[in-house]
């Protein structure tokens, strides 16, 4: 069947779940369906088609990602909406059996639909029919050798990298004078936007899945990310979150591994680029050079998201990982050294297969004098066609729940401790949004990530109007959690 043609009144909605790296696929989907002359709503019930962006890293996510699929079918029932369709990771990864088992969601599309979703939602709001995603390996799609995938990887659908035949600007605000094009439109009104460095990941790690779904390792062309950056800028932002699987890797299959260290300077350099943060840092490849650049480099903000996961030898190398608790905190200590207001977070699994009592002793021993700001901490779940899922020595459901509690409330005092040491320091905040209840000011000082690490609140100060976007300095006078309250300075 032949799609009809888009009409003005054809609508879209992008619903996202999932991490940062799944909002750049959003609003590059956003921008291919803009300037497929689709009117973008932000309210689901509104819209002719909800495409629902999907998590598909842990079971949670799934779980959430089930329900917010469920959740927009049932507006077929009760508003204008007339389709829905799944994608992003957990479509990718489960494809035809998710579309089997979830027959509300009218479509189950894969990575290699984006750059044809207007005429796959086109067809669908005619009465026609687009197959589901047939899952795969993405891992085999690219040579196994770094160095040999550029040429090999335009092949390859990468979300989020703004790839296109005929590139095109997306959404108002300027395009680039010359060079590549931006495939994307913005879906918020925030101050500061994430920014895809790369897809993918060639790691093993024997609990994790992305590789399978997202694919091996692959950097986008710096020009590309520059140009996307200073459209976002012309967007109104002022902080780069920059994103992927694993940072550490940019550039390695551009033969160039000291890449991100030259990228930093030439994005803080971007007018209107008031801050440019890194994210997702392995670290087994943590190179002197990265800290160096990272901590020297003005504009570079002094925040190091590490994946540390454990701290116990043991489980690190079931976990096919490399590092101790000696070696982390040596690193941490070298962050330190470099960059003393920095913030550090990290993310760590309690109840992996093998886990002992002195494993998580252990961990124990890290968190506590490590001093990071931030800990994530999960309890381990099986996923499917991973390593560690045939692993023996399984750790009991109810040892992982209480094992979780006992981390999470370590974490929780550890990092309150943390926050109240940072009483008394001049902070730089990134106002997001004024509470409309006491007019207080809340956004991030320099070391808080976006989402979950954190916020600044600033007392407002009368005759100083201060608007959304503004950089605004401070002194931290108490906390509430790892939340800081600070005063104009």
């Amino acid at each position: 069947m032949t799609p009809p043609p888009p009409t003005a009144t054809r609508s879209v909605a992008l619903v996202t779940l999932g991490c940062t790296r799944n909002e750049v696929d959003s609003e590059e989907l956003a921008g291919r369906l803009q300037a497929e002359g689709w009117t973008l709503v932000e309210d689901a019930a509104e819209a002719d088609v909800a495409v629902v962006n999907t998590c598909g890293f842990v079971e949670q996510a799934k779980k959430d990602s089930i329900d917010a699929l469920l959740e927009a079918s049932d507006l077929k029932a009760d508003g204008r909406t007339r389709a829905v369709v799944a994608v992003g990771c957990l479509a990718e990864r489960y494809g035809k059996d998710l579309a089997e088992q979830l027959p509300e969601a009218d479509a189950v599309l894969g990575f290699d639909s984006y750059q044809d979703m207007s005429s796959h939602l086109q067809t669908i709001l005619g009465g026609g029919h687009v197959p589901s995603h047939t899952p795969g390996d993405r891992r085999r799609l690219l040579p196994l050798t770094p160095s040999a995938r550029p040429a090999e990887a335009v092949r390859v659908a990468l979300p989020g990298h703004g790839d296109h035949p005929e590139p095109y600007a997306a959404g108002p605000g300027p395009a680039p004078a010359s060079g590549p094009r931006v495939v994307r439109a913005r879906l918020d009104g925030r101050p500061w936007a994430p920014l895809k460095i790369a897809s993918g990941c060639d790691r093993r790690c024997s609990f994790c899945a992305i590789p399978m779904f997202r694919g091996a390792f692959v950097s986008r062309r710096p020009a590309d990310v520059i140009a996307e950056a200073r459209w976002l800028a012309g967007q109104g932002v002022k902080e780069l979150f920059l994103v992927s699987e694993n940072s550490t890797s940019y550039g390695k299959d551009l033969g160039d591994l000291g890449l991100l260290e030259k990228l930093l300077p030439e994005l803080t350099a971007v007018e209107g680029i008031e801050r440019v943060r890194v994210s997702y840092l392995q670290p087994a490849e943590i190179r002197p050079g990265l800290l160096d650049a990272m901590a020297g480099t003005p504009g570079v903000v002094p925040y190091y998201d590490i994946s540390f996961q454990h701290a116990s030898e043991p489980v690190l190398r079931r976990m096919r990982r490399f590092g101790s608790r000696a070696a982390f905190l040596d690193l941490v200590a070298r962050v330190r050294a470099s960059a003393p207001e920095a913030g550090i977070r990290c993310n760590v699994i309690v109840g992996f297969p093998g886990e002992t009592e002195a494993d998580v002793a252990e961990l124990e021993a890290f968190l506590t004098e490590a001093r990071l700001d931030v800990v994530g901490v999960f309890g381990y779940s099986d996923e499917d066609g991973t390593e560690a899922e045939g692993h023996g020595e399984k750790v009991a459901a109810d040892v992982i729940a209480d094992r979780l509690e006992r981390l999470t409330r370590l974490v929780e005092e550890l990092t309150a401790q943390r926050a109240e040491e940072r009483i008394g320091d001049l902070v730089e905040v990134l106002v997001e949004e004024i509470d409309e209840d006491d007019g207080r000011l809340v956004g991030r000082a320099a070391f808080q990530g976006p989402d979950v690490d954190g916020v600044t609140y600033i007392e407002p100060t009368p005759g100083r109007p201060t608007v959304v976007g503004d950089l605004v300095s401070a002194v931290v006078v108490a906390t509430e959690g790892i939340d800081l309250v600070a005063e104009p300075a």
